[in-house]
C-alpha cells in the first residue's frame, strides 16, 4: 500500500504535467525535508542548523550588496518557508486559485504567472528595502523567504480573469474573487507597515504582476508566447494516402478548437457570468480533456 501511495504521489507531482501539483509537491517536499533535517540537528545539541543555513544562502537578503554572490536567492527563496503555517497556506490558496485559472487558461501560462509573480515580489522587496528610508534601519537584516509572491499573482491574474466567479468561503457565503482579492490586497498594503513588511511587499510585487499579466492578455498580448516552445522541422514522408476518416477528425478537432477559443475570448471581454450553460458545459469538457 505504501508502494502504491508513494508512485501515485511521484506521478501526480512529477509526470501528471499538471503544475499545480508539481509546485505544491516541491514546496512541500523541501519544507519536509528541511524539517526532518533540522530537527535532528535540534535534538543532537547543534541546534536549528538547517534554519541558519536556509536564512543565510537560500532566503533572499535585502541588502544590494550580498546580491551578487547571493543572486541566485531570487529562485530559491521562493521554495523555502518560514514555518508549518506558512507553507500550508501559501499552498492551500495555490490549490484552490490555481484550478480556476486552470480551468480558463493552459498549463504554460500558469508556470509563467507563478515564477513571473515570484520574482517580481522579489525584486520589489529589494527596492523598496534600499530605497525606501523608511526600511533603512531594518535593510542589513532582512530577508525574504516563502512562494507568496507567487501564489498572489496567481491569485490575482484569476481574480482579474473572472472577476464576477464566486466561491463560497466558511463563515462568509459566497464571494467575489474580486472583492477577495481586493481584501488581500488592502491587508498586504496595511501590512507594509508590520513586522512582516518584506513579505506584504512581495505579495503586492506579485499581485502586480498577475495584474498585468491578464490585462496584456485580454489586449491581445501573451507574455508567456516567450516560453513556448517552437515545433521541430520534420520531413515525413506519408508512404499511406490521407483516409477520409483521419481528415474529417482533424476537421472536427479543428471546429472544437475554434469553439474553445471563441468562449475564451467572451470570457475575456465580458467575463464568466455572461457564458451560457452549454457554452460552461463545453469549457469544463474540454479542461477534463486537457
Amino acid at each position: 500500500m505504501s508502494n502504491t501511495l508513494f508512485r501515485d504521489l511521484r506521478f501526480k507531482v512529477f509526470q501528471s504535467g499538471n503544475p499545480l501539483f508539481l509546485y505544491i509537491g516541491v514546496n512541500a517536499l523541501i519544507f519536509v525535508a528541511a524539517a526532518l533535517l533540522n530537527m535532528l540537528f535540534v535534538i543532537s545539541g547543534q541546534g536549528p542548523v538547517i534554519d541558519r543555513l536556509v536564512a543565510t544562502y537560500l532566503a533572499l537578503p535585502a541588502p544590494f550588496s550580498l546580491f551578487p554572490q547571493r543572486f541566485y536567492t531570487l529562485i530559491t527563496s521562493m521554495f523555502v518557508h518560514a514555518g508549518f503555517f506558512h507553507v500550508l497556506f501559501n499552498m492551500l490558496w495555490l490549490y484552490w486559485m490555481g484550478r480556476i485559472f486552470l480551468d480558463f487558461l493552459n498549463n504554460r501560462q500558469f508556470h509563467f504567472v507563478y515564477w513571473a509573480g515570484g520574482i517580481a515580489g522579489g525584486i520589489l522587496f529589494l527596492l523598496a528595502f534600499n530605497f525606501i528610508p523608511f526600511f533603512a534601519s531594518n535593510t542589513e537584516l532582512a530577508i525574504l523567504l516563502g512562494a507568496s509572491g507567487a501564489v498572489m499573482a496567481i491569485v490575482v491574474a484569476t481574480a482579474t480573469l473572472v472577476p464576477d466567479f464566486t466561491i463560497r468561503l466558511l463563515f462568509f457565503g459566497d464571494v467575489k474573487l474580486k472583492y477577495l482579492a481586493l481584501v488581500y490586497i488592502v491587508l498586504d498594503l496595511i501590512g507594509i507597515a508590520s513586522a512582516n513588511a518584506g513579505g506584504s511587499i512581495a505579495h503586492l510585487g506579485g499581485a502586480l504582476l498577475g495584474f498585468l499579466y491578464i490585462k496584456s492578455l485580454k489586449s491581445g498580448n501573451d507574455w508567456s508566447r516567450l516560453f513556448k516552445r517552437k515545433p521541430k522541422l520534420r520531413v515525413v514522408k506519408n508512404s499511406q494516402p490521407k483516409t477520409a476518416a483521419a481528415a474529417q477528425a482533424r476537421h472536427a478537432e479543428r471546429v472544437r478548437q475554434e469553439e474553445i477559443d471563441a468562449i475564451l475570448d467572451k470570457i475575456l471581454k465580458s467575463g464568466y457570468d455572461k457564458l451560457s450553460k452549454e457554452e460552461k458545459d463545453t469549457l469544463f469538457k474540454a479542461g477534463k480533456q486537457q
